[in-house]
């Protein structure tokens, strides 16, 4: 069991949807290490082990959850630096977002994310998706 810990990465500024991912996560038993950033620029700190404290997200088995509309770095341009980044550019990236906008939609895809999720309006909506996800990267060969 141990070889299927995953270690996700939520980017998140809204500290009301911080809470309900870790609502959601505890309401479907996910025990998977979460670590939080709350813009781009931490989170890519966090990920290269720059980060001042001891948040440093472990170098394997990593997944991001990524909203799009941050402050300092927003979700898209995140996006480009953890690309072009040889060392994090294969890191799963899972959009989840409040921006029904195409050209977000497309920007990510174009940026090889691995899904696109509009954050539910319900709290049960949110377990259900928090749950589904968790399926999905346990099904996920994820080294």
């Amino acid at each position: 069991m141990e070889e299927k810990i995953l270690n996700l990465l939520l980017v998140e500024d809204d500290e009301v949807d911080v809470m309900n991912v870790k609502r959601a996560f505890k309401k479907n038993n996910i025990t998977n290490p979460l670590y939080v950033a709350c813009n781009g620029v931490e989170a890519l700190k966090m990920l290269r082990g720059e980060h001042e404290s001891s948040l440093n997200v472990p170098k394997q088995r990593r997944i991001i959850l990524l909203d799009l509309n941050m402050p300092r770095m927003g979700g898209l341009e995140f996006l480009q630096e953890l690309r072009a980044d040889s060392e994090l550019k294969s890191i799963p990236v899972i959009i989840l977002t409040t921006s029904d906008e195409d050209r977000d939609r497309i920007e990510a895809y174009n940026l090889n994310v691995a899904g696109y999720l509009l954050k539910p309006v319900k709290f049960s909506q949110f377990i259900e998706t928090m749950a589904t996800l968790n399926k999905y990267w346990m099904l996920c060969e994820i080294p």
